[in-house]
């Protein structure tokens, strides 16, 4: 059997381990996930009309907001999805479970991309089920064509992706669970400070650059862009360039992580 086949063999082993933990204790997955779909209704259905003055030069409605507001609620669903796997990974290293791989015949990087794959399916499933919300209580995207569509079910998932690898470096890099779910927190933190909410050109001019150059507002506006029909620009290779240079950071900074002698 090739080292290739031995790799993807126990990398599924490891997804399928991951999936069932997240089946068994649901608990953290709906708490991440009651976040997101709590500020969706708040910001719609309490401040909607107040921020709604904010887009379309004033004259928006709630049912506006809602469309503007959906996209940034989605990439903070990714984010706060990723904490779980940050604590997940933090579990997995300080309950003796990676001391005990370590002694077995498996691939080394079978363990984190067990989790990387659990958790971008999470994600997923986590954007489906605050997009069904957003749907039932009035977002629609009629411009959007198929293919816009699939481009930005792409661009979530390579989200999930780069942020998930940020996660399990953090979750490595924590001495227990509790200190992982601190560290990761501003995945959730960042798209608060983003346009999810409010246009960049709003707020206060010293706070501009801060919400500008960051992540998740290029994403956010690419995803606009897809769905609303909005205009990109630059916005486009700035989400995808951001995605990628956080998988790579991610990726090489868990890999270095994981490899070291256990203590």
């Amino acid at each position: 059997m090739s080292s290739l086949t031995l790799a993807v063999r126990d990398s599924s082993t490891m997804l399928r381990r991951n999936l069932l933990h997240a089946r068994r204790y649901p608990s953290m997955t709906l708490n991440l996930l009651l976040s997101p779909v709590m500020l969706l209704l708040l910001f719609v259905y309490i401040f909607g009309d107040t921020m709604s003055a904010g887009i379309g030069d004033g004259g928006a409605d709630r049912s506006d907001y809602l469309a503007y507001v959906v996209p940034g609620i989605l990439l903070l669903t990714i984010g706060g999805t990723t904490i779980g796997s940050a604590v997940s990974v933090a579990m997995d290293m300080t309950e003796g479970i990676i001391a005990r791989f370590r002694t077995m015949a498996i691939h080394r990087g079978s363990v984190l991309v067990g989790h990387v794959v659990g958790s971008v399916l999470q994600c997923m499933m986590s954007v489906l089920l605050v997009g069904a919300v957003a749907v039932a209580i009035g977002f629609r995207s009629t411009d959007a064509t198929a293919l816009e569509w699939l481009a930005a079910f792409g661009l979530l998932a390579l989200v999930s992706l780069a942020l998930t690898w940020i996660a399990v470096g953090m979750g490595l890099s924590s001495p227990n669970a509790e200190a992982a779910s601190n560290n990761a927190l501003p995945l959730m933190v960042l798209p608060l400070l983003s346009s999810a909410f409010v246009p960049v050109d709003a707020m206060p001019g010293w706070f501009q650059p801060v919400a500008e150059y960051q992540p998740f507002t290029p994403a956010i506006e690419t995803l606009r862009g897809l769905l609303l029909g909005t205009g990109i620009g630059h916005n486009g290779w700035l989400a995808v360039a951001w995605c990628l240079g956080l998988a790579v950071l991610g990726y090489f900074w868990s890999k270095s992580l994981f490899d070291r002698d256990p203590k």
